[in-house]
């Protein structure tokens, strides 16, 4: 197949449709809705930290991040070798976010066509198949401040699956040795390798020949990895530069370990995937799948065990990562090393091997109009699962979700502002010399708006961090077992927590909070440098917490009412 017959008029409105999705973000640009939890709350934040203060690319072991938790080491932190750092480079938060979101889906579409023209759905009369389908993979609901992570794993299989056909050209190993500069190893680097090595062993249990050019495809991207990770393999196998609180995970106190909690945990991965890695309804693939075996129109017994292997993959994965805590909790012990790496992350690959099913699929069909609809079904799977995209509909036709508030509101420039002005009038001291913890909203937000937090949202930090910080907040965990687990055996949220807040990260102004008794060490608070709380919720008695309120701060349409206490001497 030539190249220029993979572009098409089908595939220009797929581009023109795709604009129409991402015309509500430019029209609301600062009013737009960014998905909050472990997006806006943190991921938003590391690269405009890293960026900011110079140390996107200083590996040195004695650079930190000054603003989070007294000084993280830099190396604890994502790569500076990504597009997603030269755009937070280049622009402010918000644009960087938007720009990547756009050019993130514009390439998962161009890559996922390619893919099914070239291998999947490369019949002259599946061109507007393939279009919307590729829309449909680009619309999906997910984190693209990951990169290509998700949405991009197209382009890496199209260069393998050519790898494997043959001859290896060198494009192929280009689109390989780019990929892990836009996307997280730590999320798809080892489960792509083991991917790929799968194949690999299936073609030889096959009695195809092995492919020696996909064995130096996996070589390149490992060393492409191992380059650009290296703040992570240094920090870690070299440097040593510190025990991460990683190693006291224990993943079985967070929930029920029964044999029913996993197997409904392996439901849900299997209908409607995890919410990092893409989370929608799979029942438009699983009836495609289901139409395919059973009414379609493929004599060939191949076809039907290959639609059969990836439905059963897809079913083991499921169960894998739904019994992951019971099973990493019989052997965490024997292996501590276990305890720092989530080998549940094989769910990153499970969207684009469901679109692979369906593409399968819509080969079997003997009725094109069954396959259209079914395309346009799993479309608008994907665009009423986006709630990114519908809370911005909302946003533009004037009913905005009180519950999501927007970026603007959220991050609320000026109301912090007013807090800053404050402190500086009465201590004449800028951010930089005196250190906040956030009570009732996540310090990413405060780290956004200039401030240096002791708490934060991190993957990885000192567990001696974490032992030092346990005090400040003993009194309240142990009125919350919930809470306590949620910290000694995670602990990524590095938080001031409340036993009357709960698990409550977003106290908004309206309704007002109130926290009767506030068990908070604020000599312990001292030892680590402490010298202002910010709290979302007012204080009922903050003297007996060691803290005296010094002023409350409200701005017009700020999601947050903020309180400021002072540590009393």
């Amino acid at each position: 197949m030539r190249t220029h017959s993979l572009f098409s008029r089908p595939l220009g409105w797929a581009l023109l449709a795709l604009l129409l999705f991402l015309l509500p973000f430019a029209l609301l640009q600062e009013r737009s809705y960014v998905t909050i939890d472990d997006n806006l709350d943190v991921e938003l934040t590391i690269p405009y930290l890293l960026t900011r203060h110079h140390v996107a690319l200083d590996y040195r072991p004695t650079t930190v991040v000054p603003p989070i938790m007294n000084g993280l080491a830099r190396n604890a932190l994502r790569p500076g070798l990504s597009a997603t750092m030269l755009l937070f480079g280049l622009l402010e938060p918000l644009p960087a976010y938007l720009v990547q979101q756009a050019l993130v889906r514009l390439l998962a579409l161009l890559g996922m066509y390619l893919l099914l023209r070239r291998h999947l759905l490369p019949a002259p009369d599946k061109r507007w198949l393939a279009a919307v389908l590729s829309l449909a993979w680009a619309v999906l609901p997910g984190y693209t401040i990951y990169g290509l992570t998700v949405l991009g794993q197209p382009w890496l299989l199209y260069a393998f699956l050519n790898l494997r056909r043959g001859p290896a050209h060198p494009t192929n190993w280009l689109l390989i040795a780019a990929f892990p500069f836009w996307s997280m190893f730590v999320f798809v680097g080892p489960f792509v390798v083991a991917a790929i090595g799968g194949l690999l062993l299936w073609d030889v249990a096959r009695g195809r020949r092995w492919s020696w050019p996909m064995v130096g495809g996996l070589v390149l991207l490992t060393m492409v990895y191992l380059v650009v990770e290296y703040p992570l393999f240094y920090s870690l196998f070299v440097a040593k530069q510190f025990v991460p609180h990683r190693l006291e995970f224990d993943l079985g106190r967070l929930g029920p370990q029964t044999f029913g909690a996993g197997l409904k945990s392996s439901v849900q991965y299997f209908l409607v995937g995890q919410y990092h890695a893409s989370r929608f309804f799979h029942g438009a693939i699983l009836l495609a799948a289901g139409l395919a075996l059973t009414t379609g129109r493929s004599p060939h017994r191949a076809y039907r065990r290959e639609l059969l292997l990836l439905l059963a993959v897809l079913a083991a994965v499921a169960g894998f990562c739904g019994f992951y805590p019971q099973l990493i909790e019989q052997v965490q012990n024997a292996l501590p090393v276990l305890r720092t790496f989530n080998m549940s992350r094989f769910n990153f690959l499970m969207p684009l091997l469901w679109f692979v099913v369906l593409a399968l699929s819509l080969q079997g069909l003997s009725q094109k109009k069954i396959g259209i609809a079914l395309v346009m079904m799993q479309l608008l799977v994907g665009l009423a699962m986006n709630t990114e995209w519908l809370n911005n509909l909302r946003e533009l036709a004037g009913r905005p979700n009180p519950t999501e508030p927007s970026y603007q509101a959220y991050v609320a420039p000026a109301l912090f502002a007013q807090v800053r002005q404050s402190i500086q009038q009465t201590s004449g001291q800028l951010p930089a010399a005196y250190r906040v913890a956030c009570l009732g909203f996540p310090p990413g937000v405060a780290q956004l708006n200039g401030f240096y937090t002791l708490d934060s949202y991190q993957n990885n930090y000192p567990l001696a961090y974490k032992k030092a910080f346990r005090p400040v907040i003993a009194g309240e965990l142990a009125k919350s077992p919930e809470l306590q687990a949620y910290f000694d055996a995670w602990g990524n949220r590095c938080y001031l927590f409340s036993a009357e807040l709960g698990k409550n990260f977003r106290v908004g102004a309206f309704p007002a909070r109130t926290v009767q008794d506030f068990a908070f060490d604020a000599a312990a608070f001292r030892r680590l440098g402490g010298r202002y709380v910010l709290a979302a919720a007012r204080l009922a008695q903050p003297a007996r917490s060691g803290l005296r309120l010094r002023q409350d701060f409200s701005v017009r349409n700020a999601y947050w009412h903020l309180y400021l206490y002072e540590v009393q001497p």
